[in-house]
């Protein structure tokens, strides 16, 4: 469990944040630049001192203004990954994850295959002789994850490590930072402002602005999140719900995943049945219907309950529905909510059109 409650005032900008959260697991630092994310993590990492609250983690109190308790960064056994990637010029590649590895502690575990398993993990065999200005931007901030794990961190920090790539290398680096997750199961706090990184990686998010903690919990909840809207904007705005796959693609090209009391069918070549999948149902996306939907296209329809209604802007309103556990958010016109007379607790359709489905792989940490 990390625990933190942190405040730190820096000219006319004050931090005040407070959350807790399981790990392992990867915990997104989540909101719009200057929201506070770079601070925090510098904080956590005993980069820069607070003036007042604590940072606990798995029991041990990093830092606790009340004892005069400040832990120093290097013996907090955080590994850091900046978005610049930081690696030492005059060091190969294989140089700079030694130098990681030679500064493990001296408790660490007797590994001596952690290094070949962590180069072949990250894809880094036929790097090895390379120096830093020979490596792609993706290639150095995954060399930087290696050293960084090769520290034999308990809680590995990655602020913004993708900011600085352009959108093919970031695509070139998210699986690696999910086999991390996912085989390593090292605890992760991840950094960034955009959310389809979070949607990929995070298990927990905590949601700030203006240096404030506003939400945190898991991705589902805060995805449902109100003040979620100024940071992503209306069009990005949709539930995230965590389901399962059923049945795989047969020869229509479509599988079967399980949510709530329904199921979806969408594109699942790639995923196999059991396996834990993420989805994202954008809100303009949905379709609500009252009556049994006939002689559409659509083939996804799930049976739901309306739970919740809010004004979205002038002419348009955010339906939260029920449909068995997770709630769905649907975007409508609010002449076509005065119109079908939705209100809480009147019982609908909510049709899902397959290709706009969004899927990720997801652990179970």
């Amino acid at each position: 469990m990390l625990n933190v409650r942190l405040s730190r005032q820096r000219g006319d900008f004050c931090l005040d944040v407070s959350f807790s959260a399981q790990t392992p697991g990867v915990i997104a630092l989540f909101g719009r630049s200057g929201s506070g994310k770079t601070t925090l993590a510098h904080l956590l990492a005993g980069l820069l001192q607070p003036e007042a609250g604590i940072v606990e983690l798995d029991g041990e109190r990093l830092y606790d203004s009340e004892q005069a308790l400040n832990v120093p960064p290097e013996a907090r056994r955080i590994g850091y990954v900046f978005q610049d990637g930081r690696l030492f010029p005059h060091y190969t590649v294989h140089g700079n994850l030694l130098y990681g590895w030679k500064r493990r502690p001296q408790d660490a575990p007797a590994d001596a295959g952690l290094p070949s398993r962590l180069i072949l993990l990250l894809g880094l065999e036929k790097l090895l002789t390379r120096r830093p200005w020979q490596l792609s931007g993706g290639e150095r901030q995954r060399v930087a994850l290696g050293r960084a794990l090769l520290t034999h961190p308990r809680l590995l920090l990655l602020d913004e490590p993708l900011a600085a790539l352009d959108q093919r290398r970031r695509e070139e680096v998210l699986p690696y930072l999910e086999r991390v997750r996912d085989e390593l199961r090292v605890p992760m706090i991840y950094v960034s402002h955009q959310f389809d990184e979070v949607l990929r990686l995070a298990t927990h998010v905590v949601l700030m602005d203006h240096g404030r903690s506003v939400a945190s919990g898991d991705l589902p909840a805060i995805s449902l999140h109100p003040q979620l809207r100024d940071t992503v904007g209306a069009e990005a705005l949709g539930a995230v719900v965590e389901a399962t796959v059923t049945h795989a693609a047969d020869d229509t090209g479509l599988g079967q995943i399980s949510v709530g009391h329904g199921r979806l069918q969408l594109p699942t070549a790639a995923l196999q049945p059991g396996q834990p999948v993420r989805l994202q149902l954008l809100a303009r996306d949905l379709i609500l219907a009252l009556g049994t939907p006939r002689g559409l296209s659509v083939r996804n329809r799930l049976a739901g309950v309306i739970v919740a209604m809010q004004d979205d802007d002038a002419h348009s309103v955010l339906v939260s529905v029920d449909v068995g556990g997770p709630i769905l958010l649907a975007r409508v016109t609010a002449l076509s909510a005065a119109e079908l007379e939705l209100r809480i607790g009147l019982p609908l359709w909510v049709l899902v059109k397959s290709v706009t489905l969004r899927t990720f792989s997801r652990s179970d940490s």
